[in-house]
């Protein structure tokens, strides 16, 4: 199959968990007639984004959110990348993960975010995620009737190295749920994923919640879809909504074709060495 068809999802996030689960079904009701191959939720959709939240709503794998977004996928039919949620493991670790269900619910893939978001900005955001949550230390790919997939989460895509090893791996495009705040947003969201998508000739797909200026974590919306070339395809602006797009296949082997920048690494020179399999 040549064309697949893309729904990002840019919701708010409340206080009550299962109220955003809830939130996530209105929107899959609007856009069942669209007949979507893939749905992306944003980052932490069901968890207010501070850091001291991450332990309070963080659920085992097959926990209650789980449970209802394989129901979600095998209801409508789709591949659901779960956006992310904050997941614990039997020693008490957390992490920010993303679940990937497949058309019958059957979970095909889970990524841990691997580079987490502490920074301190000059006259900026502040933010540590490490005080609370551990990383992943894997790439992820899936496979799909399209072809292999990548996931990875927001500050994940800064790190080329991390896009590189998922189109090593096969992935013809990454999806990325993602809340770039007020600070980061307006200075580098675009830039990473048109920057991402051009390296790689690939698409590249964003995902982020909506705005709320009333919340302790401020994100910067703005969901987006790049192509290999390196262009924005569409994207939101801060407000809730639902971007929707196809991706052809084609044309992006025709970009890898016409400007063969994957063929024409120095493998002689330099590689890309996968140390966690």
């Amino acid at each position: 199959m040549s064309k697949m068809k893309i729904a990002a999802i840019q919701m708010p996030t409340v206080i009550d968990k299962m109220e955003n689960v809830k939130t996530v079904k209105n929107y899959l009701e609007k856009i069942k007639d669209e007949k979507p191959d893939f749905v992306i939720l944003p980052e932490m959709f069901c968890c207010p984004y501070q850091t001291e939240n991450f332990p309070v709503y963080a659920e085992e794998e097959n926990g209650s959110v789980w449970q209802q977004l394989s129901a979600y996928a095998k209801q409508y039919g789709i591949y659901l990348i779960g956006g992310s949620m904050p997941e614990k493991d039997a020693e008490g670790n957390v992490y920010n993960t993303s679940y990937i269900f497949n058309r019958e619910g059957k979970q095909i893939g889970k990524h841990r975010k691997a580079h987490l978001f502490d920074i301190d900005v000059k006259g900026g955001q502040t933010f540590k995620e490490s005080d609370t949550l551990t990383a992943g230390d894997r790439d992820t790919v899936f496979d799909t009737e399209f072809g292999k997939m990548g996931v990875m989460l927001c500050f994940d895509i800064r790190f080329p190295e991390l896009s590189r090893m998922m189109v090593n791996d096969g992935a013809k495009v990454i999806f990325v749920p993602a809340a770039f705040n007020m600070t980061t947003g307006p200075a580098h969201w675009e830039l990473s994923f048109r920057t991402r998508a051009l390296d790689n000739q690939i698409y590249m797909v964003g995902c982020a919640p909506a705005r709320d200026i009333t919340a302790g974590y401020i994100s910067w919306g703005h969901s987006i879809v790049t192509n290999p070339w390196g262009a924005v395809v569409d994207m939101l602006d801060e407000k809730e909504g639902i971007l929707l797009a196809e991706l052809d296949m084609g044309y992006e082997e025709q970009v890898r074709e016409e400007l063969p920048l994957l063929k024409s690494r120095r493998k002689d020179m330099y590689r890309l060495e996968k140390l966690c399999r």
